[in-house]
C-alpha cells in the first residue's frame, strides 16, 4: 500500500498525537511517549496495532504522544492519520 507521512491529533490533555510514516522495515514500529505508559502502554499499543491492521496497514513507523486519551480517541486519531497517509477513505 502506498503511503506518505501524515498525522492526526493534538498534544492537549485527553488527546493523542499520531504520526505515521512509510518504512522499509517489516511490521508496525510504534514509538510511544506517555506519562501513563507503565499502566496503559500495552493497551495503547494494542489499540494502535489493531486499528492499523484493520485498515490494511501492516508496515509503518508510528510515533504516538499520548496525553491520557481513551481507546475511542486513539482509534479515531489513528484512523484519521491512516486515511491521510494512504488516501483511502474508510468512511464511504
Amino acid at each position: 500500500m502506498e503511503m506518505k507521512n501524515a498525522s492526526a491529533g493534538t498534544l492537549e490533555s485527553g488527546d493523542i498525537m499520531i504520526q505515521i510514516a512509510p518504512t522499509d522495515k517489516e511490521g508496525l514500529q510504534i514509538d510511544l511517549t506517555s506519562s501513563v505508559a507503565d499502566q496503559f502502554g500495552k493497551q495503547i499499543r494494542k489499540v494502535i496495532t489493531e486499528t492499523l491492521e484493520g485498515l490494511g496497514i501492516d508496515k509503518a513507523d508510528v510515533k504516538a504522544v499520548d496525553k491520557g486519551a481513551l481507546d475511542c480517541t486513539i482509534r479515531a486519531r489513528v484512523t484519521a492519520a491512516a486515511v491521510r497517509a494512504t488516501g483511502k477513505d474508510v468512511w464511504k
